[in-house]
C-alpha cells in the first residue's frame, strides 16, 4: 500500500512554514503517484474519447533473430468509442438537469447564481474521477476535481479536516499550492528553479473589509465556518471513478474495431504469395509489401510473386461487437434510447427500460444529498434538497393519465405531474394565476369606492 498524508501528520509539524511547505510538496508527489489519481487521470482520457490502451498499443514485427521491430509497413487504426462520455453524462444529466430543489426559497440565492451549473460540474467530475470537492467560498461553490485537490483526513474519524488544492497554468508557469485548514487557508508558490514561498498568508475565510478613499481596503476582523469548507462528493459508495470494471470492455471493443479496420485496410490491396523466397525474413517481406503499396512495383531476382484478393470474415466481429455494445450498457445500467426509439412504445415500457438507470441513479442521489447538506452546514442554512428526474416519457399517454386524476388533485400537483412542464414553467405559472387573483379582487382603478360608515345613533 502507497503512503499518504494525513490531517495528523500536518498537525504534528507545527507552525513552521519550511516544514509546512516541505510537507505539501510531498503531500502532493504522494497524492499523484497514488492509484486513484492514476485512475482519474485516464479516466479523464476516456471521458475526451482518447483510450490510453489502444493509443499505447504498438504493431510488432519479429526478424529471423527474434528482434522486435514496430511494424510500420501495416494499417494501424486506432478507433476510440465514445461509451464512457456517454454514460457518464446520461447520468450526470438524469438526475441533475433540473438542478436541485429546496423547500426555502432563499437557498439557491445564499448559496450563488450558478450553483446547479456548478453542482452540475461536480456531480460528473465525481462520476469520471471517483470524486469531485465543493469549497462553499462566502455566497458561491468552487468546484475542485480530484487531480487538483489532495484531501486530509483525520486518522481517528475518517473526516477531511483539511486539503492541498494545486495547479500549474503550464509546464514553464509557476506551481500553486492554497492549504485549506479549519482555520483559514494559506497560498504558497513555487516558481521556476526557485523553492516554494509563501505568496498569501494565512487568512480567515470570511474577511470584513472596510474601504474608503483615503485608506483604500482595510481588513477589521475575520471569522471562519462551523465546520471545514471544503466538502467531498463521492460518485459511488465504492469512492471510485465509474470507469473502474469498465474499462476492459471498451478496451476490448476499441482494439476489435480497430483491428477489423486495419485489416480492411490492408485487405483492400492485393495479398502476395512469393516463391524461392526462402531468404527473405519478416522485415524483408513487409518491406515488399510498402514497395507494392507505393510504387505498384518490386524487383527481387528470383522470385515469382503472385497476386491475389481476400475477402475479410466480418459476421463472427460485428456480433461479437454487437454483444459487447449491450453488455456495455447493461454493466453500467444506462438506457440506450436507440431501442427505445425503435418504436411507439408505452409508457410502461418506457419506464421498464429506465429501471436501471432509476437504481444507478438512486445510489448517486444519496452521495449528492450528503454532499448538498455538508455545504448547507457549513454555510448554516437548515433545508432539505431533492432532484427532478429528466426520463423521456410518452407525452400523450402520461398527460391523459394525469388529467384522468385531475378532480383529486390540486393545482399545484396537476401542473407538476404534466411531463411538459418544467419545475421553473410551473412556478411563473402559480405565480401569474396567484397575481391575476388579487388583481380580480381589486376594483378598477376610476371605479370610486363608497364607503356605508352608517345612519348613526
Amino acid at each position: 500500500m502507497s503512503k499518504i498524508k494525513t490531517y495528523n501528520d500536518l498537525l504534528e509539524i507545527g507552525a513552521n512554514e519550511a516544514d509546512r511547505m516541505a510537507f505539501i510538496e510531498a503531500a502532493v508527489r504522494e497524492h499523484k503517484a497514488s492509484e486513484a489519481y492514476r485512475i482519474a487521470r485516464d479516466a479523464v482520457e476516456y471521458e475526451k474519447q482518447r483510450n490510453v490502451t489502444i493509443n499505447r498499443y504498438r504493431k510488432l514485427l519479429y526478424d529471423l533473430r527474434g528482434n522486435a521491430v514496430e511494424d510500420r509497413f501495416t494499417a494501424n487504426h486506432k478507433c476510440a468509442s465514445n461509451f464512457f462520455a456517454r454514460f457518464v453524462t446520461q447520468e450526470a444529466s438524469y438526475l441533475l438537469e433540473n438542478g436541485a430543489n429546496f423547500e426555502r426559497e432563499d437557498t439557491k440565492k445564499r448559496l450563488g447564481v450558478d450553483f446547479d451549473m456548478r453542482l452540475y460540474d461536480a456531480g460528473k467530475s465525481a462520476l469520471v474521477q471517483g470524486a469531485a470537492y465543493g469549497f462553499y467560498n462566502l455566497d458561491h461553490i468552487e468546484v475542485y476535481e480530484l487531480l487538483e485537490f489532495m484531501p486530509l483526513y483525520d486518522e481517528e474519524d475518517g473526516a477531511i479536516k483539511a486539503g492541498i488544492r494545486f495547479w500549474q497554468l503550464a509546464n514553464d508557469k509557476p506551481m500553486r499550492y492554497t492549504l485549506f485548514e479549519l482555520d483559514g487557508y494559506t497560498d504558497y508558490i513555487r516558481r521556476e528553479g526557485k523553492d516554494m514561498e509563501i505568496l498569501k498568508p494565512k487568512r480567515t475565510y470570511k474577511l470584513k473589509v472596510r474601504t474608503s478613499e483615503a485608506d483604500g481596503a482595510v481588513i477589521l476582523d475575520g471569522d471562519n465556518y462551523p465546520a471545514f469548507p471544503v466538502v467531498p462528493l463521492w460518485g459511488n459508495k465504492q469512492h471510485q471513478s465509474e470507469l473502474v470494471g469498465m474499462r476492459e470492455n471498451i478496451d476490448c471493443y476499441d482494439l476489435i474495431k480497430s483491428g477489423f479496420a486495419n485489416d480492411l485496410d490492408d485487405a483492400s490491396l492485393i495479398y502476395w504469395t512469393l516463391e524461392n523466397a526462402g531468404g527473405m525474413g519478416d522485415i524483408d517481406l513487409a518491406q515488399f509489401v510498402e514497395r507494392m503499396k507505393t510504387l505498384k512495383a518490386a524487383a527481387i531476382d528470383g522470385v515469382k510473386a503472385t497476386a491475389h484478393t481476400i475477402d475479410v470474415p466480418h459476421e463472427g466481429r460485428e456480433a461479437y461487437l454487437t454483444r459487447l455494445e449491450n453488455d456495455l450498457y447493461n454493466d453500467f445500467m444506462a438506457l440506450n434510447v436507440i431501442k427505445l426509439a425503435a418504436g411507439n412504445v408505452t409508457a410502461t415500457q418506457i419506464m421498464a427500460a429506465y429501471e436501471p438507470l432509476n437504481n444507478k441513479a438512486d445510489e448517486f442521489e444519496y452521495c449528492l444529498i450528503d454532499f448538498i447538506q455538508g455545504i448547507l452546514a457549513v454555510a448554516g442554512i437548515e433545508d432539505n434538497v431533492t432532484f427532478t428526474r429528466s426520463p423521456i416519457v410518452n407525452q400523450m399517454e402520461e398527460t391523459e393519465k394525469v388529467l384522468l386524476a385531475a378532480s383529486y388533485l390540486d393545482d399545484e400537483t396537476l401542473l407538476r405531474k404534466l411531463p411538459w412542464l418544467t419545475p421553473e414553467e410551473v412556478d411563473k405559472i402559480l405565480a401569474e394565476r396567484d397575481a391575476e387573483d388579487v388583481r380580480r379582487m381589486l376594483p378598477p382603478p376610476d371605479e370610486e369606492v363608497i364607503e356605508d360608515e352608517g345612519s348613526g345613533a
